[in-house]
């Protein structure tokens, strides 16, 4: 199935707008989720909760000792222990830093290797996934699943799970040090707590709320951005920059108005916690003042209040700020066990057939397929290729010729039907097993970013250089490749764009000369180079094909002409098939298909 660029489709998919925000599916299970990954590190995570501890406990240690100097040394003249007094809130000051910098690094670690678990796990299902889900999902979509979304985990996880601990701990301890102190102006001072919580849950519900969505939007935005950076060519060509910078104008502007809605709620919690704990501070003077003045509190104690008053709010506000980023965690966690809840392709039934001793015998019998249901691309069809024989696929755009190939390696599986190997239903036999047999040249080549001599390797992993080589030579590509900067080692760009389109063919017909099948699929696989090209690599293409069952996609009538038999399909169906000549004898739709498109390309 052919693709270009749609950018108007890209459109389309985007999401919606943030007036019309999707509510978070369950943030308490996608953190459910996520916790079993920490699992394997529990021991590390043990080591990192207990240096919280400790430099939390330190924390709490230094406003007590305050009011203690001010109470007994200050007030009692005692500069000796005064002296010491403050050494010792140095050394813990000192201590508590070192084991908040310890804790981080730990946590740093901890956080890195369970986010690479779950990278690994997200890109294992992918690979498991059918090429229906390809379709459905944009690749900028799928890897914006990979990349924002992991790393507003990795921003939540490695970065704030050990500043929130520490902070829950040390609101925690102050709270009963305060009660402990004096249970008074504790009750006093924590008058502000439940207004503070409640404003915490409202701007929560919508920051996660904002949070889902900007990522959402953000996956669109690197989908058309994907697409205009694969596609430049055929925009430069159409000269259609603008129509491209329109849809990436409006889709950064649908990121624009979801980030702006997730962060105006997720501002709004640090000034709330900031007026909130000026409140918290002003109530423990008043109230410490009042009670001083009634000879019941000391001035020591007062400044030891007021001191935890304040180190109350810091991380309150951290928690606050905290709590943005662990929503964004949350929505982003959300969106990747999405995908790893994808069912996967069908995998292989329990009593999977090995396929071996491959003859080629193929056959389709009454095979009914719709890429979409209720809308058929194969009806009812039957065909047949016997061990050996080389079967031409005709027809116009969009007959169902690719669709047959398709369906053969089960990138799609049939809804009626039964396709056939040796007499053996593809659908009983070993998914690796059947595509290993299968070597396919598609009109659409690709080769990855790596050498000429790996590219071609990726048809048979264990082959020798010397039969890469050999390979190449076959598919006369050996003549060119040694002209290349670096030869066999030269690297190719991303989707080998140093290389002209009809040597990126030749490469691929390497490839597949190189995996050595049992059953060939040449989808126009000549179609991109020259005629004169096409002269010299026909006889090398003959010779693979010899001895094997072969399936021809081929508009040239060089190639159909020697097939043994050329089956011609229209909406679907099988319409007629014979040899070139007797089709052509018949004067039915294959004459037509030849007068009106084939007529005048024989070489």
């Amino acid at each position: 199935m052919n693709r270009t660029p749609d950018f108007r489709s890209s459109m389309q998919r985007r999401p919606s707008q943030p007036g019309r925000i999707e509510k978070a599916h369950d943030p308490s299970q996608a953190l459910a989720r996520l916790v079993p990954y920490l699992g394997p590190y529990r021991l590390q995570i043990g080591l990192v909760l207990l240096l919280v501890i400790c430099y939390t406990l330190l924390s709490l240690l230094s406003p007590y000792l305050m009011g203690v100097a001010i109470d007994r040394y200050i007030a009692g003249h005692d500069p000796a222990n005064l002296v010491r007094t403050a050494i010792w809130m140095l050394v813990i000051y000192l201590s508590s830093n070192l084991f908040n910098a310890l804790s981080s690094w730990v946590m740093a670690r901890v956080s890195q290797l369970a986010l690479r678990d779950l990278r690994r796990d997200l890109f294992v299902h992918l690979q498991t996934q059918s090429m229906s889900f390809f379709d459905a999902n944009p690749a900028g979509g799928l890897m914006s699943r990979l990349t924002n979304d992991i790393d507003a985990i990795n921003q939540a996880i490695s970065q704030n799970m050990t500043s929130l601990i520490a902070s829950v701990l040390s609101m925690g301890g102050i709270i009963i040090t305060m009660f402990l102190l004096n249970p008074w102006l504790a009750l006093g001072s924590l008058l502000v707590l439940p207004i503070m919580l409640w404003f915490t849950q409202f701007v929560a519900r919508y920051t996660r709320k904002g949070f889902r969505e900007l990522q959402k939007s953000l996956g669109g935005l690197n989908s058309i951005a994907e697409e205009a950076i694969s596609g430049q060519k055929v925009i430069q060509a159409f000269r259609r920059n603008e129509s491209v910078l329109d849809a990436f104008r409006r889709q950064n502007e649908a990121v624009y108005r979801a980030g702006v809605y997730a962060n105006s709620y997720a501002l709004l919690l640090m000034p709330l916690t900031s007026v909130l704990g000026n409140f918290f501070v002003i109530v423990l003077a008043g109230l410490g003042g009042w009670l001083a003045l009634q000879g019941l509190v000391s001035v020591g104690m007062i400044a030891t209040f007021i001191n935890y008053g304040q180190n109350f709010i810091s991380p309150l506000r951290q928690v606050a700020n905290l709590y943005n980023s662990i929503q964004a965690a949350l929505a982003g966690a959300e969106r990747v066990f999405e995908i790893i809840d994808t069912p996967a392709e069908i995998a292989d039934a329990p009593d999977a057939l090995p396929l071996e001793n491959v003859r080629g015998d193929v056959r389709l019998q009454q095979v009914n397929f719709s890429y979409v249901s209720g809308t058929p691309v194969i009806k009812a069809m039957t065909l047949e290729a016997r061990a050996g024989q080389t079967v031409a696929l005709v027809g116009p755009t969009g007959a169902g010729k690719t669709t047959i190939i398709n369906l053969l390696n089960r990138f799609y599986e049939i809804q009626d039907g039964c396709i056939s190997i040796d007499g053996h239903d593809i659908r009983s036999l070993r998914k690796d097993d059947l595509r290993r047999n299968l070597g396919m040249v598609l009109q659409d080549t690709f080769l990855f970013a790596d050498t000429v001599m790996e590219n071609i390797r990726y048809g048979r992993l264990d082959a020798t250089d010397a039969e890469v080589v050999r390979a190449a030579e076959l598919a006369d590509a050996d003549h060119f490749i040694r002209q290349l900067p670096h030869g066999y080692q030269t690297n190719l760009s991303e989707r080998a764009g140093n290389l002209s389109q009809g040597q990126r063919q030749l490469l691929a017909i390497a490839r597949a000369i190189l995996a050595d099948p049992a059953i060939l699929i040449l989808d126009e696989a000549t179609s991109s180079v020259d005629t004169r090209t096409e002269a010299r690599i026909q006889q090398s293409l003959l010779r693979l094909m010899q001895g094997r069952t072969s399936f021809v996609i081929a508009h040239r009538l060089s190639t159909i002409r020697d097939a043994d038999k050329v089956v011609v399909i229209d909406h679907g169906e099988v319409v007629e098939q014979g040899s070139h000549q007797e089709l052509l004898e018949k004067k039915g739709f294959y004459h037509h298909l030849y007068l009106s498109q084939f007529k005048g390309h024989a070489i």
